[in-house]
């Protein structure tokens, strides 16, 4: 491994390199259609390829059936019962035939039957499309599910130095919008294939009918699809505004709500009100902008369709007066205008959706394919089962960034059972120095060792799950004070867990609670004082039974009535194992068999209190200035 960043996918191979975290700060735009990005989506559809072509059969019926219903109109109903030339030189795909069937079989009329034979394919039509419409949705969703469950689990793995450096929600923006986007773009390929397999089919019909009036129609076609295209550009640059309209709005109103007491505060209700009221109106603008080139767009395709239905109606009719095609082949031809119209309006209505999701889906592939991770051992050495608790830093040097050191030539020896408390200034490097220990970092091998093991040939999560670590800024989950406790680990019980607690302090509010350790807890724990989250904090890590118990600041938030509660109990928990703690308050440090002094990522000076004290080096002056309060002069706290 051999490296001080853990900014790096390849630490080994190419320790120099930095990786470019800017991209997930990218909005989305359209980007240009990208097939490979397709074929790796349809890795999440392989899975599900059955129901995917069944949803296609379905599809391919239904729209048989689509295209046979004009014919039954057209071709049984005008041509052969109305106008009675039902053995008119054009394909009637025994629709005739079977009309004459299904009349005999009912003892009915040829119209009546004609009629029932209509309803029938019509009722079985749309079934089919339903049927296509939900096993293609749901083929999709679950594909989209595995995809976003895949997302998730490799975002859980990216290390620490990857969050440092990324905003969480652009990585919610990915497991939630983008893949919502993919799912609109797929969904309209479903409408897409539903409309283009009775466009190729009635096609298909109106060259068997009349080739001369096909081609005439044909012509029309290319010209609607490149009107479509330009539309599409330029509404998509309108959408494009008004999404970043919509995105200044809630931006501009979570500010405002969010910080409504500074607000009021401030008396800027109208200032703010004012700002807000010229993006709305902007956002309006666009929006009336958008909705006159649908509406354009919508009359101007209109009016096209009409200019079809016209020439069929000319070129049609004066063959039909001729009697070389049928009156029934005209209306037919009526019939199927819509059905090469709509595709091209149905694709021009997905091309704003087609390139937002290309660009999603280039996100979404970002993230999975990004390799920044902390590396596992390759040959993992396996712990036995119970730790001494020794730990040693040996000339250990660190930084986030290679070049920028924070830990300098750290070495130490932490006996087993002792309590070492360490301190120093703002940015000194105690909390880095712990966050190595839990593996959050990749490190130099041969500098951190546990029980004499390098602690870079332990896989992370067996490190994790010897070291109990409990920050200043901790989470509470959504669920139970149970659950919260135990964290789902099936190794600790429901008995361990209040035990726990107990040990803490903490059952003295639970058990005054309505539901008691089964309360539900809401977002981040709300519903209870920071002196009790804290204390939750607490059993939760004992609940683990870790070997080696690290405090980074965690008594900071408590209220000096609450923290006597637990000086009692974290005597008890410290006792057997290795404790580190870093803290602020004298009583803590006091309590260490040692002291630990950091300045600018080095080690100053190492001792108890009172060796530290008569010193009167940095611990002293530290000692002065944070804990008892006496002004000294800035020249001597920098000795």
């Amino acid at each position: 491994m051999n490296t001080q960043s853990a900014a790096m996918p390849d630490a080994e191979e190419q320790p120099a390199r930095k990786l470019d975290h800017s991209i997930f700060e990218a909005d989305i735009h359209g980007q240009a259609l990208n097939l490979q990005y397709l074929g790796r989506i349809l890795q999440w559809v392989r899975p599900h390829r059955r129901l995917a072509a069944l949803s296609i059969g379905l599809v391919l019926v239904a729209s048989l059936l689509a295209v046979l219903l004009p014919v039954v109109i057209t071709r049984v109903v005008i041509d052969g019962i109305i106008m009675k030339q039902p053995e008119a030189l054009l394909p009637d795909f025994g629709m005739n035939e079977a009309n004459a069937w299904l009349a005999s079989v009912l003892g009915l009329s040829d119209l009546a039957s004609a009629c029932v034979l209509y309803g029938g394919l019509t009722i079985f039509c749309h079934l089919l499309y339903h049927l296509h419409r939900v096993s293609f949705a749901r083929t999709m969703l679950t594909a989209l599910r595995d995809l976003r469950h895949d997302l998730f689990k490799h975002m859980e793995g990216r290390p620490a130095s990857f969050y440092d450096k990324v905003a969480v929600g652009r990585v919610m923006t990915r497991i939630t919008n983008d893949i919502q986007a993919l799912f609109e773009l797929l969904q309209g390929l479903g409408q897409l294939l539903g409309e283009f397999v009775p466009f190729f089919l009635a096609l298909a019909i109106m060259f068997a009918i009349d080739v001369e009036l096909t081609l005439y129609l044909l012509c029309a076609v290319p010209i609607f699809a490149v009107i479509t295209m330009f539309f599409r550009r330029a509404t998509r640059r309108v959408y494009r505004m008004i999404r970043n309209t919509v995105s200044l709005l809630n931006q501009n109103l979570q500010e405002n709500l969010s910080g409504m007491q500074v607000v009021q505060l401030s008396n800027r209700e109208s200032r703010n009100l004012s700002v807000y009221r010229g993006i709305n109106e902007t956002n309006r603008q666009q929006e009336m902008h958008a909705i006159h080139m649908e509406t354009g767009y919508g009359a101007f395709m209109d009016n096209m369709v009409n200019m079809a239905l016209a020439v069929i109606l000319w070129i049609g009719g004066g063959s039909a007066l001729q009697e070389t095609i049928s009156l029934g082949s005209v209306i037919l031809f009526t019939q199927f205008v819509d059905m090469l119209i709509r595709p091209i309006r149905v694709l021009g209505m997905q091309y704003n959706v087609l390139f937002r999701a290309m660009a999603s889906a280039e996100r979404i592939f970002q993230a999975l394919d990004w390799a920044e991770h902390v590396h596992e051992p390759e040959h993992p050495v396996t712990l036995p089962e119970r730790l001494e608790g020794r730990l040693e830093f040996r000339n250990l040097t660190f930084g986030y960034d290679v070049d920028e050191p924070v830990l300098h030539d750290v070495s130490l020896m932490i006996e087993p059972g002792e309590k070492l408390a360490v301190v120093g200034p703002t940015g000194s490097g105690k909390s880095t120095l712990i966050r190595l220990l839990g593996r959050f970092y990749d490190f130099a091998d041969d500098t951190v060792f546990l029980d004499g093991v390098d602690l870079n040939s332990v896989p992370s999560s067996e490190v994790r799950r010897r070291i109990g670590v409990v920050m200043q800024d901790f989470h509470i989950f959504s669920g139970t004070i149970l659950d919260n406790i135990s964290l789902g680990n099936p190794a600790v019980s429901r008995e361990q867990a209040i035990e726990a607690a107990r040990s803490v302090a903490a059952d003295q509010f639970i058990e005054r609670l309505p539901q008691g350790y089964d309360t539900p807890l809401v977002e981040r724990g709300q519903n209870l004082s920071q002196g009790q989250r804290q204390l939750l904090a607490f059993a939760r890590v004992l609940a683990a039974d870790p070997e080696i118990l690290i405090l980074d600041e965690a008594t900071a938030s408590i209220d000096t009535e609450t923290e006597q509660i637990i000086q009692s109990a974290l005597r008890r928990i410290m006792a057997g194992r290795t404790s580190i703690l870093i803290a602020h308050r004298l009583q803590t440090i006091q309590e260490a068999d040692r002291v630990l002094v950091l300045k600018h990522g080095r080690v100053k000076e190492l001792g108890t209190h009172e060796e530290l004290m008569d010193l009167k080096g940095v611990y002293y002056t530290l000692n002065q200035l944070q804990f008892q309060e006496v002004g000294l002069d800035p020249g001597e706290a920098e000795s």
